[in-house]
């Protein structure tokens, strides 16, 4: 028997293209969204009473190393480079498996308590973190990191192409999954030739890393006589197959021509950006060409948090710095890159990222009855610019509820925190 959920009285914020946010009564039926507006109380099992409450979409962080929470305000204050080489992969060498694994349970527990329920990944070890992903019960686009500068037998490789064919579809459809070579940088011609041939017989997405420093497109433009855009536009990276290109901060007016029509679009990472000094993303620009604009964190290890509302206030408020004009990228569309936009770039726009009767329900209810959200008036403008991930409430991914109350129900919070504390202090001993 299928089980039925009914969510009363709330504020729905629907996300749709259209739609604005009113008042009234949402059903799930199992693990999808049935109806909206009134519903009756013997439609349903169970009541949530959300008065007093939005409801919108699970928030999609596309782009994230959900491990490096492990790395979490350990190196900071760095250039990136420094962050890197010097900190950041000494660590990471001293990381097991399980380490990993633990990493990227704590990242979950912190975007389940911030409103997240999707999230696009690329690390290593990745089998373990889609174990983790598929107990814990959250939506994921997994990527098996690729770098290429380095000789490894063709191990990489292999890793991804097991990934793909072990885990794509499974945890009933929570997860899918990527090929993730690193960047242009770490992946030259013929090795990205490679997955992009790969990418396109197989119909699987390709998550890269693209322009997040100056030093990278010096870089390329010294080796190849490109911005690292060229590069992968002439390697016909855009021709068929679907491209999260995380970052994408440097790129030139011709850059963003270059990307005009492709099939996926550009994963923004403010507040990582912001910290790291790395620049600011023509956000505005690339959305005036019609390209998909989603939002991410990056890992905790440069991000420090995982709270994608944060992520939103620095995206709207960097833009309209950026130009002068308080109009750029205004609420209801800054809640769209969370959402929806967020869903397109990972291509399951299909199936999640709006309050759509007949999509999945992956949603979020944000608690109001709080001094910093009252009064309210324009709901989307309170949402963008006042909300924190502290302020969700309950998170629902295919129809399950991961948390209640602000409580986890698939973590024990207490046993985590204890052990990845110890794990922390261990892998960073000796760096």
């Amino acid at each position: 028997m299928k089980m039925r959920l009914k969510i009363e009285n709330a504020w729905l914020v629907t996300m749709e293209e259209e739609g604005t946010p009113y008042k009234g009564d949402l059903l799930i039926e199992h693990d999808r969204i049935i109806k909206r507006g009134d519903c009756s109380a013997d439609e349903a099992d169970e009541v949530i009473d959300g008065t007093g409450y939005a409801v919108l979409p699970g928030l999609i962080n596309t782009h994230q190393h959900s491990p490096m929470s492990l790395l979490r305000a350990y190196s900071d204050d760095l250039k990136l480079m420094d962050w890197l080489d010097q900190k950041i992969l000494p660590a990471e060498a001293n990381m097991t498996e399980e380490d990993i694994r633990a990493g990227a349970r704590l990242a979950m527990a912190e975007m389940i308590k911030s409103g997240t329920t999707t999230f696009a990944d690329m690390y290593i070890h990745m089998s373990a973190i889609a174990e983790t992903v598929e107990e814990v019960g959250m939506r994921a686009s997994l990527a098996r990191g690729l770098v290429f500068h380095e000789p490894d037998g063709g191990a990489r490789m292999t890793e991804a192409l097991a990934l793909i064919d072990q885990w794509h579809g499974k945890a009933e459809g929570r997860i899918t999954t990527m090929f993730g070579p690193h960047a242009p940088y770490t992946c030259p011609p013929d090795a990205l030739r490679q997955v992009i041939r790969l990418g396109e017989e197989r119909d699987i997405p390709i998550h890269i890393h693209l322009a997040e420093t100056v030093e990278e497109v010096s870089t390329i433009r010294q080796k190849y006589g490109q911005t690292p855009a060229e590069y992968l536009h002439a390697l016909g990276l855009f021709d068929q197959c679907h491209v999260l290109l995380a970052h994408g901060v440097h790129l030139s007016e011709s850059d963003i021509q270059l990307l005009k029509g492709m099939q996926g679009g550009v994963s923004h990472n403010p507040v990582s950006n912001l910290k790291l000094g790395c620049g600011i993303a023509p956000v505005y620009k690339l959305q005036q060409e019609g390209v998909t604009v989603g939002l991410g964190t990056d890992g905790a290890g440069s991000a420090t948090t995982l709270d994608m509302f944060e992520e939103m206030k620095a995206a709207t408020w960097m833009q309209k710095l950026q130009y002068g004009d308080p109009t750029v990228l205004p609420a209801k569309e800054v809640l769209k890159m969370a959402t929806i936009r967020g869903a397109k770039l990972l291509r399951l726009d299909h199936e999640i990222g709006t309050l759509s009767v007949g999509k999945i329900a992956d949603l979020i209810l944000v608690n109001l009855n709080k001094p910093h959200l009252t009064p309210l008036h324009q709901l989307e403008s309170l949402l963008a610019y006042g909300v924190s991930g502290a302020d969700v409430d309950t998170t629902i991914v295919n129809g399950k509820i991961l948390m209640r109350n602000r409580r986890l129900l698939t973590i024990d919070e207490k046993v985590l925190l204890q052990d990845v504390q110890i794990r922390a202090e261990r892998i960073v001993q000796s760096v």
